[in-house]
């Protein structure tokens, strides 16, 4: 059995990680709530600019449009968003673990890996999916600094080009979709070419528009507004998601170090009177040795 000593220290030094925990866990819990906000006021435009996108594009032929016509996909980029901060479960391992399944399971033979969050950059960093630096934006962590559809609405154009230009036959999004502070559904989305899965909805739904100046021309300009949402729309969920699950995983350790401290105050007192039994023996013992 450990001495009072190193008992004492360990309850110490396990009270002031769960002092470091349950802070963490307050943090996250004010940062969720207006990350929470922000996607539950995103998601009804991005499903109704969805809508509009799906009804207005299924009455006319959009195979020559370049963001809806399929290619034959040559070469793919994965786009994984994590955080740039770790203590939060599984948020980021299991982005990174979906990234190499997909990477896997492709028959596609190129297949690179635009990290947007630190851990995923770390994880990839020295793999042979990193995606080559050039014409791909460099510090993207730094858009969950202050996140904002401005500063995702540049990165998003640069993926389109990508994709015009033949850079990309094809681009997924991998990332934690929000439900609620315990629960992060992971998601691999297509984001190009666009897949328009609204179709039978949409017919059930068909809404007779009036177009000015041209459907085309509605179409042209939709799109890209409907991508930036879509990207825009993933990174607020993951950004939600990282911090229901930072909150989730600070509360259970906070609970164990809890748990953790009355086993060792519980360790502690049984020392201690061990130690206190053992000394009246011994003065016992050593008043008998005197009078006899």
């Amino acid at each position: 059995m450990a001495n009072l000593k190193e008992i004492r220290t360990r309850i110490t030094s396990v009270n002031s990680t769960m002092q470091i925990t349950s802070a963490m866990k307050m943090v996250s819990a004010a940062k969720l709530k207006r990350a929470q906000n922000a996607v539950v006021q995103m998601r009804p435009y991005a499903e109704k600019l969805q809508e509009i996108l799906a009804n207005v594009s299924s009455s006319i032929d959009t195979a020559d449009n370049e963001f809806i016509k399929p290619k034959e996909e040559k070469k793919i980029l994965i786009v994984a968003l994590s955080s740039n901060r770790g203590l939060c479960g599984g948020f980021n391992n299991n982005v990174i673990k979906q990234v190499k399944k997909i990477a896997e399971e492709s028959n596609s033979s190129i297949v690179e890996v635009l990290p947007v969050g630190k851990k995923a950059t770390d994880a990839f960093k020295k793999s042979e999916l990193l995606a080559k630096k050039g014409t791909l934006p460099d510090n993207l962590e730094l858009l969950w600094d202050n996140l904002s559809f401005d500063k995702v609405s540049p990165f998003a154009e640069n993926l389109m080009g990508q994709f015009i230009e033949g850079s990309y036959d094809k681009i997924i999004i991998v990332y934690n979709s929000f439900k609620n502070a315990g629960v992060q559904i992971l998601k691999s989305e297509q984001f190009l070419p666009v897949v328009n899965n609204e179709s039978d909805e949409a017919e059930s739904n068909s809404v007779d528009y009036i177009f000015e100046p041209s459907q085309e021309d509605i179409i042209t300009s939709l799109i890209p507004n409907s991508l930036k949402t879509t990207l825009y729309k993933a990174m607020l969920d993951s950004y939600a998601s990282e911090h229901g699950a930072r909150m989730t995983a600070m509360h259970k350790a906070t609970d164990n170090a809890s748990e953790m401290i009355k086993e060792l105050k519980l360790t502690y007192n049984k020392a201690r009177q061990a130690a206190i039994t053992n000394e009246i023996l011994e003065i016992v013992g050593g008043a008998e040795a005197l009078s006899n």
